[in-house]
């Protein structure tokens, strides 16, 4: 007989996703003996909820590692639309291992080349949730793994009017990281990330709100970003002045709101601020 174990916190969220764990299969088609279902939160100051994998990311990475970090098979991965997205079955022998779990919305599968590595295709970091723990497997298993947020999140509000003859947008940081530590949950490597914005949405519309991610290498860190506009050929118009001592924390948001091209400020320089739900809060930053 299966034994099932759910974490009682998030027992209410599993049942509603109504899963047969009888149809989950391992990779060679035959019935999993472990089943590991995936779940995401958003931490506010004072209360904490989980929320459905669907919600929050796009694809998932599961990699089984035994007690000398030697890695058990290959790694598993899922995208939205896969059937029973966000559950995954193993085949595995008696033991303990070591289970790492990565949701995040990228282009590509992310690869986990350890308990202590994992790199994202073309160094891009998007919104990314992150599990890494220990299971004891002893017959049939079958638990619901809570993820937590990995990354910060600088959230550039520009103001005023976009030149013409600017395409795009070339933002280049550094001081956070583009590879994640699953151990410690933080940035492992000193990264340039580089990241490219059109300034005309899919619609035609003018896009005035940026989104940047790192993973800091430690709780709360400082980023410097520099900001480049960019013609339709990518070639350099302007460069602005960098922006220095950027404070990142994992789970929040870094806010900066201003007039970059020099123009006037369409909402007159005042900062609004509205607290988003999913995310631990914002840091305000002025420049």
């Amino acid at each position: 007989m299966k034994k099932f174990i759910f974490l009682s916190m998030i027992t209410a969220l599993v049942s509603c996703q109504q899963i047969d764990f009888d149809d989950i299969k391992a990779d060679d088609g035959s019935d999993a003996n472990v089943v590991l279902t995936f779940s995401t939160y958003g931490q506010q100051e004072f209360t904490r909820a989980a929320a459905p994998l669907t919600d929050q990311c796009s694809r998932l990475s599961v990699a089984v590692f035994d007690e000398d970090d030697a890695k058990v098979g290959s790694t598993k991965s899922q995208k939205v639309g896969d059937t029973n997205f966000g559950t995954i079955g193993l085949s595995l022998q008696d033991g303990t291992y070591t289970i790492v779990a990565i949701a995040h919305n990228g282009e590509g599968n992310c690869t986990i080349t350890s308990p202590s590595k994992v790199t994202f295709p073309s160094n891009k970091m998007t919104d990314t949730f992150c599990y890494c723990g220990e299971l004891v497997v002893d017959g049939s298993v079958s638990e619901t793994l809570e993820m937590k947020r990995v990354v910060a999140m600088m959230r550039l509000t520009i103001t005023d009017a976009i030149p013409e003859g600017v395409a795009r947008l070339k933002f280049y940081y550094t001081g956070g990281s583009s590879t994640l530590n699953p151990r410690t949950g933080f940035g492992c490597v000193n990264s340039k990330q580089t990241e490219y914005r059109s300034v005309i949405d899919d619609n035609g519309m003018p896009v005035s709100v940026y989104e940047i991610y790192t993973a800091p290498h430690e709780q709360n860190d400082i980023l410097k970003l520099t900001i480049t506009s960019q013609d339709a050929s990518n070639g350099d118009i302007d460069v602005f002045e960098p922006m220095e001592n950027i404070p990142v924390t994992v789970n929040k948001i870094t806010t900066w709101e201003g007039a970059l091209f020099g123009g006037s400020s369409s909402s007159g320089g005042n900062i609004g601020i509205t607290l988003d739900t999913a995310w631990g809060g914002f840091i305000n930053y002025t420049w």
